[in-house]
Order: C-alpha cells, then structure tokens, then sequence
C-alpha cells in the first residue's frame, strides 16, 4: 500500500466544496483531469454505502466497464471516508460501479482518494454522483434535485451554480414531480420523453393523454398541440368563452409555484381586473395534508 493520505478537509463545506469531488465524475468513468489517488487499497476492505441511493447497475454495462477496466486500468480513483461499521476499512462514497466493475476485471488493488465525510455529506454526494450519471431518466433527476432541497435546504439557484445546470432546467424538471404516477413511470421506463411530460403538466386527463402519446407515437409538437387543445376546451366549457392565451409572466409564476408545491398549478385572471383565481390540484390526501402543513407553518 503506498503512504498514507494527508489531512482532510475539515467538514462544514457548502454545497460547491462537496461537487469539487464529485463533478468530475460521469457514468463512463470519463474525467476532464485525472485525479491523483491518495493510495491503492485491497478491494476486499472497500464496502458500499449501504445508504446509496442507486440500487440498480446494468450488467452489460458493468461488464463493458470491467472490460475497459482490463486494458485501461482504472483512470479515475474512488471517492471513500473510513469505514464506520468496519475499522481499517473504507466505506464508497463514491464511485460503487467502478468497484463492482473492477471485481468483474478481477482486480486486486484499487485506488482511493480519501475524504472525512459525515453521514449527512456521503448522502449528499451519492445524491448529485447519482445526478450526474448520463443514463439517468428526467423524473429521477428531478427527485435528486428535490432530495437535495428538500433534506438539505439547497436552492434551486445553489444548485444551478453548483451542478452547472440551467435555473430554468431544474425548475423544469422539478415540475414532472407534479405528474401523477402513471405518468411519471411512462417517463421512468423511456416511453415517454420529458418534452412529453412537460406538455401534459396541469391536465387531470394527463394519464389517458399518455397513454394515446405512447399508443399512437405523436412527436413532441404533436402532443403540445393536443394538450393546448385540451386546456382550450376546458377554458371555454360552461361560460361561451374563447379560451383566453396566458401571458409569459403568469406561465412562469404558475411553473415556479409548481415547483415548489409539486402539485399542479392555474392561475387565471379575470379580464381587465387586478383579481384572479389560483387554483391547486393534489394527487390525493397525503399530498394535501402536506400543504396543509406548508400553509399552517407546521
């Protein structure tokens, strides 16, 4: 085993220090720089995390990773802290399919850089690996961006700054949360695309209009148009009104709200007046209890 690592940093990093490790870390092992490890250990003391979000690894691509592995080496070092269940160990903080792949490769040694992460900051960095892997689905991308918010008080403007990430992006994808779950799981199991999603956000039809998306393979553009159409109907049902086209600002805010609430959002206002009517739909009970919650300060 070569020496051993140096002082680590102390803890207490915001949100930018724990990415430092972790952003350069892609699903393909591919890195801008390589980072030198701090030591090479026996892959027989290296455990996983037995909190990482990630539960599923594809055997093929583990297998053409072990395979690269092989001939290559491994290029970009694991991410582990001591072990606390194991002394002597380490525990991966990041960087699990790298060591899975490198048991396929049948290796003996792997390196390490070593950091002194809390319980709290292993999560916090599995999270935003998890985040960056390519193959990630928009709806599990958008449940890291709110696991981020939600146990660690993260803006979405931290994380834009933080991941390299638009604003407007992780607000987009945040209000797929939104959708109710059969929609969700078309998203999820690639049948449905996000620009798919986006479209039928805030129409109680939204199940029925995916499954004819899926059954009937309309583009992007074609579901906009059908969905458009719906929210005309329904605008103008009742009142003998021409559905009226909301304005750039009220979307945004009506986006934003979603959001933040995940739950569909309307605004509407009354023609030429300052009033209006806000509208929230929630998927059922436990999700209005939530608000409830929000509202009374609880």
């Amino acid at each position: 085993m070569s020496e051993k690592p140096g002082k680590p940093r102390g803890l207490g990093r915001g949100l930018s220090a724990l990415m430092a490790d972790v952003t350069a870390e892609r699903a393909d092992g591919a890195t801008p720089t390589q980072r030198r490890p701090d030591m090479t250990v026996a892959v027989e003391r290296i455990h996983p995390n037995p909190d990482q979000p990630r539960r599923v690894f594809a055997e093929d691509a583990l297998a053409e990773l072990a395979e690269s592995i092989r001939e290559k080496g491994i290029i970009q070092p694991l991410i582990v802290r001591p072990d606390p269940a194991h002394d002597g160990d380490y525990q991966i903080v990041a960087g699990e399919r790298r060591w899975r792949a490198a048991q396929l490769a049948r290796l003996h040694q792997i390196p390490v850089v070593v950091r002194s992460y809390s319980d709290s900051e292993v999560l916090e960095v599995a999270i935003i690996e998890n985040i960056q892997r390519s193959d990630l689905n928009a709806i599990d991308e958008a449940a890291g961006y709110r696991q981020l918010m939600d146990r660690f008080g993260h803006t979405q403007d931290q994380l834009s700054a933080a991941l390299g990430k638009s604003r407007s992006h992780i607000a987009n994808l945040l209000r797929l949360l939104t959708l109710p779950d059969a929609v969700q799981a078309l998203v999820t199991n690639g049948q449905l695309s996000a620009g798919h999603a986006r479209a039928l956000i805030g129409l109680e039809n939204a199940p029925e209009l995916a499954r004819k998306i899926v059954r009937d393979g309309l583009s992007v553009r074609a579901t906009e148009t059908l969905a458009q159409a719906g929210k005309s109907t329904k605008s103008g049902s009742g009142k003998g009104k021409s559905a009226v086209t909301k304005d750039a600002d009220t979307v945004q805010i009506e986006q934003e709200l979603a959001a933040a609430l995940q739950m569909g959002v309307s605004i509407d206002h009354d023609p030429g007046q300052q009033s209006g009517k806000l509208t929230l739909r929630y998927r059922d009970l436990a999700q209005l209890d939530d608000l409830l919650r929000v509202l009374s300060g609880g």
